[in-house]
């Protein structure tokens, strides 16, 4: 098959996923690294042994007692392979989990003594309890003095807009407010300059940069974990609650599928193979140092084995190596069709919906598959107003709007959420005081209480595509232009 015709807009792909689980986890210690009591595991591709075949095909457990040198006695490599042991455990049992209500800010407004003296009364005042702020920003820079991470001085990545984190830290615990550490990932425009031989390549070997200019890192380029853990590491030394990486994926913009990399480096694994294999490494780590950690990822790779793939995000595996899976479900971002919607982007409650229904159908899947461990799904919400989609095809996202995405939440059976606005504006009268959120949870509960048994999700939603256009999927057969209408539509899902 050559290839297929097909307008945009018209079919659903989704598919279930038979394959790629378990895929990482495996790693030997090539050294017992001690972090403040904590033994830092190693990227599996670094281990001289590494088969990606075998990877693929189980799921292996990470021993520290096995990683301890053979040449030890066998009396202390146990006595210090079970204390270690047993501090880490100490520290991941730490961790509070909370029920998060929380809004996004950006590093600027956390300098602005005017909107952090209306933020504090707001935080106070209602029930918003949590804040994600930029600690790696999207142009590549550390909004803090990060004393800790030598690295970042020669790098140039620090740009201290927080005068005094100390002082923010003990402000945001005073005021009982759950800190998440934002860290942009995989996008890093400072990093094109200062550290060029991580990035992306054009087939020239010059480095690659998306339409805004701005560089990626190969995630296949493992000498680059270790930095983006030790961010994430001070992070929570800092005091951080929760690590939350973003742009956590391939970068997928023009010109990004001829960029080149080494086979040595790549060692047979695909996109998502690679991806999780990331996640996984930093979760492993960051866990037994007693904080959380997330990953936002794209709304449209829920349900979709072609964005998943392109992202090198997927939803279910993503979730095995998680506490939080944070996916970008803002209505705005959907285009005709999906969820049976004209314009998605008018119909909140139906978008959110839509998209969270399609969360618990693909996490069912997942399940089926024996991932015991499944990450809490926190959706981030929309909180700007897509004017950009043109007259007919969007409403202002006010406060009604955003409560109605909040209760498309509660009503598809999940209780936390992410209110995003890049411009860091939002409608706080969508906010409910700390009482009526009481009385909100109360009639929340009683209504969960008196639902009957739920039915096998997965017989919910109708999988709706033709038989010719899943074989040139599975057979890497479509046309580079049909797969763009795909990667630009993202997955339109039909109800019966």
């Amino acid at each position: 098959m050559k290839g297929i015709n097909f307008r945009k807009n018209l079919i659903h792909i989704q598919f279930t996923w038979h394959f790629y689980r378990n895929l990482f986890s495996a790693a030997a210690f090539i050294c017992m690294l001690l972090i403040s009591s904590c033994a830092r595991y190693e990227p599996a591709a670094l281990d001289p042994g590494y088969d990606a075949e075998s990877l693929n095909n189980e799921s292996i457990s990470i021993s520290i007692e096995e990683s301890i040198d053979e040449t030890e006695s066998e009396g202390s490599g146990k006595e210090a392979a079970e204390a270690l042991s047993e501090e880490a455990s100490k520290q991941a049992d730490s961790r509070v989990p909370a029920r998060v209500k929380g809004i996004y800010v950006a590093s600027k407004p956390l300098a602005n003594e005017s909107f952090m003296s209306s933020f504090w009364d707001v935080m106070d005042s209602t029930e918003l309890n949590a804040v994600v702020i930029d600690i790696k920003d999207d142009y590549g820079k550390i909004t803090y003095d990060m004393k800790g991470v030598p690295a970042l001085d020669e790098l140039n990545s620090i740009e201290a807009v927080i005068e005094d984190m100390p002082s923010l830290m003990k402000k945001f615990k005073e005021h009982g407010i759950y800190t998440i550490a934002r860290i942009v990932s995989l996008r890093d425009p400072n990093l094109a300059d200062a550290w060029p031989e991580v990035c992306m390549t054009n087939p020239d070997g010059t480095v690659f940069k998306d339409g805004s200019g701005y560089a990626w890192v190969n995630p296949y380029k493992t000498e680059y974990w270790e930095l983006l853990l030790d961010i994430a590491m001070q992070c929570a030394e800092d005091g951080f609650d929760e690590i939350q990486f973003d742009y956590m994926r391939f970068c997928t913009e023009k010109g990004s599928d001829d960029c080149i990399f080494d086979e040595e480096e790549v060692k047979g694994r695909d996109k998502i193979s690679i991806i999780t294999e990331l996640v996984d490494y930093l979760y492993c780590n960051l866990r037994e140092r007693g904080v959380f950690v997330s990953v936002d990822c794209f709304g449209t790779i829920i349900g979709s084995k072609v964005d998943s793939r392109a992202v090198g995000q997927n939803y279910g595996q993503l979730s095995s190596v998680l506490d939080y899976i944070c996916p970008m479900i803002y209505p705005s971002h959907y285009s005709s069709g999906n969820f049976g919607l004209e314009h998605p982007d008018t119909r909140p409650y139906e978008a959110v919906s839509g998209a969270l229904n399609r969360s618990r159908n693909e996490l069912a899947r997942a399940k089926n598959d024996a991932n015991e461990h499944q990450a809490v799904v926190r959706p981030w919400l929309q909180s700007f107003t897509a004017s950009w989609l043109g007259e007919g095809n969007y409403i202002k996202y006010d406060a009604d709007a955003i409560r109605k995405q909040i209760q498309a939440v509660y009503d598809s059976g999940y209780d936390e959420w992410l209110l995003w606005s890049a411009s860091v504006s939002y409608d706080f009268d969508a906010m409910l005081t700390d009482s009526q959120a009481a009385e909100e949870d109360q009639r929340i509960a009683e209504s969960r209480a008196a639902l009957p048994p739920e039915e096998d999700p997965l017989i919910s939603e109708e999988e709706t595509f033709p038989d010719e256009l899943q074989k040139a999927l599975e057979n890497d057969d479509l046309r580079p232009e049909d797969e763009q209408i795909l990667l630009e539509d993202g997955p339109i899902v039909t109800y019966e």
